[in-house]
């Protein structure tokens, strides 16, 4: 079955397992954000007055906890009538109550996935023998939620945990090995970006995309990165670099940063002073993944299309209409922001990224 040819792509609210269209009917402004780091954040505003259950005379809606109230499972989904995606599924974390002379009340929730348990749960913990999957997979289970981990790193001989969050913590173990971080329904991810499978999309400037900006900048770009530390084991310094080679297996045509970089301005070496490895496999790892994220962000794409519900962190974008340098295939999207409002309907604003550029011509 097609879809109309025109409709209105309003979300539907559903709270413990029930739809309520008056949220629907309600709705003045919908923001659902998440980026790579995960967690993802819901807020809402609803008028807050009208007619409930059948009475007869307006009233304030919204604050008898009948369909609002804490810790409630929220879904949101948008789209056409039939082909709605889920945007959004967590619990209720934040309520409050707006009024303004001349206005009408308005209730604002505010809502979390599953990662606001780890973001809440702070410690201080030892971990011995793991890689960073491993140690991702034990905290998933300390949690309730079934690992799902698939990233290439070390294995540590102790990592400690000093005073953070298990959020931070994970986020932070995620940052040296360029992992990613997410949660659907009960399942924590923790993976590499060319495991994470997000949704291939083509859009075009002028048709999809209303509003975008795209820029290729060399200031962070590297031709090497360099990690060193000392091994105290084998008596050893350690001295690990890489180079080009970490970014080309994602590439599959243009020009890199890298070698950009090296044509326009020779050669510009980065020495990583934060992390100290106690093992080689520790700076070869950390160098790579160092490398890995300057590479990636060489070409950055700010954008707003007319509602893409299908879009995900993690998708996978085809541009056109964009200029020679920035048409094309590769883009990634590292951040995501639905939105509804009555004014303008359902919008989806992006950050995307790419290693490379291609012809002028």
């Amino acid at each position: 079955m097609t879809d109309p040819l025109i409709f209105t792509s309003s979300p539907v609210f559903t709270i413990d397992g029930q739809d309520y269209g008056e949220l629907a009917r309600d709705v003045v402004r919908l923001e659902v954000e998440e980026g790579v780091d995960g967690l993802k954040h819901l807020h809402a505003r609803f008028v807050a007055i009208g007619p409930d259950q059948g009475a007869a005379e307006e009233q304030l809606l919204y604050m008898d906890g009948r369909i609002i109230d804490f810790g409630k499972q929220l879904e949101v989904a948008i789209g056409p009538p039939h082909n709605q995606r889920t945007i959004f599924d967590g619990y209720i974390s934040a309520l409050e109550i707006n009024y303004e002379e001349g206005e009408e009340p308005e209730v604002c929730i505010c809502a979390e996935d599953r990662l606001m348990d780890l973001r809440m749960t702070r410690r201080m913990k030892t971990y011995e023998e793991m890689s960073d999957a491993d140690i991702a997979g034990e905290i998933a289970s300390e949690h309730g939620l079934s690992p799902e981990v698939d990233a290439e790193g070390p294995t540590y001989d102790r990592i400690q945990q000093w005073n953070m969050s298990d959020l931070a913590f994970l986020r932070e173990r995620a940052r040296l090995i360029q992992a990613e971080v997410w949660v659907e329904g009960d399942t924590l991810h923790f993976k590499g970006r060319d495991r994470r499978n997000g949704t291939e999309l083509t859009l075009i400037r002028g048709t999809d995309i209303i509003t975008v900006q795209a820029s290729a900048d060399l200031a962070h770009q590297r031709t090497k990165v360099r990690v060193s530390g000392y091994d105290a084991n084998e008596r050893a310094v350690i001295d690990e670099e890489a180079g080009e080679d970490a970014v080309m297996g994602e590439v599959s045509s243009g020009r890199t940063g890298v070698a950009v970089l090296q044509s326009a301005f020779g050669e510009r070496v980065s020495h990583r002073c934060k992390e100290a490895p106690l093992e080689s496999s520790e700076a070869t790892e950390w160098a790579r993944s160092e490398m890995l994220r300057r590479a990636r962000r060489f070409v950055n794409v700010n954008g707003i299309t007319r509602g893409t519900p299908e879009m995900v962190v993690g998708s996978q974008l085809m541009l056109e209409q964009m200029g020679g340098p920035f048409d094309g295939d590769g883009y990634y999207v590292t951040r995501v922001r639905h939105t509804y409002d009555q004014g303008q309907g359902h919008r989806t604003q992006f950050e995307a990224e790419r290693a490379t550029v291609g012809s002028f011509t």
